[in-house]
């Protein structure tokens, strides 16, 4: 795996892009930043961009390929506990979280995730991801192929929605 590209720590379903290409329509360039669990729970929440101010060692997860772009940050504490977990953003049925913008839209962006492989980790020690005071400077990771995916289930390994 030495001579390919680190894999992407975000990824988002084909659903959530379509979902979000809506959402640009209407509000403009989007981010969207990983909650850490109060309020919202784990959920990946959407703002238009600007509204959510981004700290310098907050970590940039991707800028997905969806419209202009999105980038997808998370705090630099949680990242150290979730560096080898791959997120895939995903969209449900549901009210999603008050400031979230699909919020009124009967559906909420959901984080799924897969632990990295053993050759993943080691690939990605080689590409140290872009913090929140580097993104300032104008640093911007490279783009390799599309965050795209069909659905999560087509992400080997991607934790599903338990069944009731």
């Amino acid at each position: 795996m030495a001579d390919m590209a680190a894999p992407h720590r975000a990824l988002i379903t084909a659903a959530a892009a379509e979902l979000l290409l809506s959402l640009q329509e209407r509000h403009g360039p989007l981010m969207f930043h990983q909650s850490g669990g109060c309020c919202d729970g784990s959920s990946p929440m959407c703002y238009p961009a600007g509204d959510f101010i981004v700290g310098d060692r907050d970590v940039l997860l991707a800028v997905l390929d969806v419209g202009a772009g999105v980038p997808v940050w998370i705090s630099g504490p949680q990242f150290d506990t979730w560096k080898h977990t791959q997120l895939v953003i995903d969209v449900v049925p549901g009210r999603g979280g008050g400031f979230s913008l699909e919020s009124p839209e009967g559906k909420r962006f959901l984080s799924r995730g897969r632990a990295f492989t053993e050759d993943e980790n080691r690939e990605l020690d080689d590409a140290p991801p872009v913090t929140g005071a580097a993104y300032e400077r104008g640093e911007r990771p490279p783009r390799t192929g599309t965050h795209v995916v069909a659905d999560a289930g087509s992400v080997q390994d991607v934790c599903g929605i338990p069944q009731r």
